[in-house]
């Protein structure tokens, strides 16, 4: 029997609708209060129940989806648990300390060796399991699932190995690593910033107010309170994907191949010739 490739899980059509339809579903959750009237109820903490409710059936359709499109089969399933279990398991290593959260690295190269479906549910299913973990659990924790999900989807939407590999893997990882953490903490702030109250007039959030100048705001808000803190989120994924990603990425691909997802099983002539004569001796 030929020796399966290792290649990620890909996306079928079933899939990327369901991908589209989440993503859709969660800029909305985001960027919905940025375009309300000042009478709007611009409280994340009372949708963010209505989004968790939402978001776990679409996860599992785009798993059924995946699953129905390319076949992806119980070891694929099993891959998925423990990663987000591992990556669960890293996130208390640096929560609450300047930022360094260990686990985005793992996502990043999970979602570039497994593909950006399988990316996306991964790094949704291990945010909850990580605040389960830690306590973590409240409003904010459905908009989290959302942006680690689009994290590790991005990753798997880089370009294939078969045209980078090596070094170049690693530097465009690592860069990609760098700045999608600075995308995860802005996202995240966005939920957060258009309910705080209190806070001076050029950084806060004016419901009614242009597009233009709440987004002119939230820059000069992000800049003031997160930068530093994302700063450490992201240097510590560039370091860990430098130091850690060459032996991660053959190990992931080393499981991926030996799981053969998506891949045929396919015989060669001496193999084919063996079997039907030791299946023609059984019938005669």
């Amino acid at each position: 029997m030929s020796r399966p490739a290792s290649r990620p899980v890909r996306i079928g059509p079933r899939a990327a609708a369901a991908l589209v339809l989440v993503s859709l579903i969660g800029v909305a959750a985001f960027g919905w209060p940025l375009l309300a009237d000042r009478q709007s109820g611009l409280a994340h903490s009372q949708d963010a129940p209505w989004l968790f409710a939402a978001l776990l059936p679409l996860l599992v359709a785009v798993v059924v989806a995946t699953i129905a499109d390319t076949g992806m089969d119980a070891k694929a399933v099993a891959m998925l648990g423990v990663l987000a279990a591992v990556g669960a398991a890293l996130r208390p290593l640096g929560a609450g300390t300047a930022g360094l959260e260990p686990m985005f690295f793992l996502m990043v190269l999970s979602g570039r060796v497994l593909g950006p479906g399988f990316g996306f549910v991964l790094g949704s299913v291990t945010m909850f399991a990580s605040a389960l973990l830690t306590g973590g659990v409240g409003p904010w924790m459905p908009f989290q699932m959302l942006a680690m999900g689009w994290f590790s989807l991005g990753a798997g939407l880089l370009p294939g190995p078969e045209r980078i590999r090596g070094r170049a893997e690693l530097l465009m990882l690592a860069a990609y690593g760098f700045a999608a953490a600075f995308a995860y903490g802005a996202v995240m702030n966005l939920q957060g910033w258009v309910i705080i109250q209190g806070m001076a007039q050029g950084i806060s959030f004016h419901p009614g107010e242009p597009l233009a100048a709440n987004l002119v705001r939230f820059v000069a808000y992000y800049l003031t309170t997160s930068l530093g803190w994302d700063l450490g989120r992201a240097s510590l994924t560039v370091v860990l994907t430098l130091m850690l990603g060459g032996t991660l990425l053959r190990a992931l691909r080393r499981a991926t191949r030996k799981a053969a997802f998506d891949a045929a099983v396919s015989f060669d002539s001496g193999e084919r010739a063996a079997t039907e004569g030791e299946f023609g001796g059984l019938r005669r």
